[in-house]
Parts: C-alpha cells; structure tokens; sequence
C-alpha cells in the first residue's frame, strides 16, 4: 500500500510538471501567432482610422494606424521597470485624443532612463497634430498587480497600462483598450521601437521552460521507477 502511495505521489506530480510543459509550449505558439501578426501588420502599414484603438472587437490585434487629433494635458503615464540596452527606466505614454473619437487613447512616446528613483523624467505633451504607429494591446504586466500612483510632479507611475483606476487618474472615464507604439520615424520623445515584446519572454524562451518542465516530470518518474525497483530487491532479500 506504501508502494502504491508512491507511484501515485509520483504521477501527480510529473502531471502537474507536464501540465505546465504545455502551458510554456502554448505560451510559445501564442507569441509566434502575435509577433507574426505584428510583423505582417508593420511590413504592409495599411492605415485604419485612429478610432479602431476602441473597436472591442480588435482589442487583441495589431493595426497599423494613422490619423488627427490632440495631445491632452492630462498627466504622463510612465511604466515602470522597463529595461533597454541593459539599462533600467521607464516607458512614457500621453493620452491623444483623435478627431472624432471620444475615448482618448494612450500614445507610446518611448523609453526613457531613470538616473534617480525620487526624480522620474518628465515629457510634455508634444506639439503633435497627426500621428501614427502600431496599434497594440497594453504591454502585459506578468506577474504583477497593475498598480497606478500618483508621482509629487502630478504624473502617474504604472506598473501597467490596464491598471483599473489610470483612467480617473488622468482625468478620463474610459481609455481606448489599445495603445498606439509611435512610428520610430517621428522624431519626438524617447529611444522607441516597434518591438512588441520589451521587456517579456520570447518564444525561444517559453519552448526552453517547457523542456525543462518536461525533463523533471521525465526525472520523478524514472527515479519513482528506479526507487520501485530497489524496493522491491529489498523485500526478495528479506
């Protein structure tokens, strides 16, 4: 009966690390699927209406965009912990508000150094009447709770744009569920890019974990294996 609780200790737990094999390797094919959704979108940069940023239909694609409208004065939104070059900053955002529209959405100006935790880099609105850029889903937060705080200088530290209470902080009733990655070829704000993976696991990455999750549940089972063997010499013995 021992032997029986073993064996079955040992298959639930190779499950459980397989289950998660799955998950990584699900994970993976999930960011294939958006990364070459991404770079189809940014190779042909068929524009559509800024106002598809609050289509609730497209809140997970990604669509290149262009259009007219307005920076708000409403406070800059700086995600924190965001790594480029090696380098530890923040990514700031400003709510733009499109000709016609009436959600605002948030515009990626780009990343920016931060040099001292108690003095965080300010950007004013730019002088910008036409934009254009990668419509895309909020960066995710991982792990994270998404938390939004207001900074001394008035402006709002993130730990992700989808932090429920951003909107009040800024002002608004309701932000746009897609964010706009500014062209890197408007020459305004900080060091930008159209990568759609800053600061989060690629799917190399993902495939990586899965196989380390496989090769334990693979390793609980052989020693369970070997352990029944011994076991059971043992016992012949005796």
């Amino acid at each position: 009966m021992k032997r029986l609780r073993w064996w079955l200790l040992a298959i639930v737990v190779a499950a459980l690390f397989g289950s998660l094999g799955v998950w990584q390797l699900g994970r993976a094919q999930q960011k294939r699927a958006m990364l070459a959704q991404a770079q189809s979108t940014i190779a042909q940069r068929h524009a559509l209406a800024l106002t598809a940023a609050s289509d609730p239909a497209r809140v997970s694609d990604y669509d290149w965009a262009a259009g007219s409208g307005r920076f708000l004065s409403s406070p800059a939104v700086l995600l924190d912990s965001q790594v480029h070059n090696g380098q530890v900053g923040v990514r700031a955002y400003r709510a733009f508000l499109p000709d016609g529209a009436t959600q605002p959405l948030l515009v990626d100006l780009g990343w920016l150094p931060v040099l001292d935790r108690h003095h965080m880099p300010a950007l004013p609105p730019p002088e910008l009447r036409e934009v254009r850029g990668l419509l895309m889903p909020p960066p995710s937060h991982g792990l994270m709770a998404p938390v939004a705080t207001r900074l001394p200088d008035g402006d709002v530290l993130v730990t992700a744009t989808s932090a429920k209470d951003l909107p009040a902080l800024l002002g608004h009733a309701v932000l746009a569920p897609r964010v706009l990655r500014l062209d890197p070829g408007m020459h305004v704000g900080g060091e930008r890019d159209l990568d759609v993976l800053p600061n989060t696991m690629p799917p190399e990455r993902h495939v990586a974990y899965a196989v380390q999750w496989f090769a334990m549940a693979a390793t609980i089972l052989i020693l369970a294996l070997l352990l029944n063997r011994r076991t059971r010499r043992r016992d012949a013995h005796v």
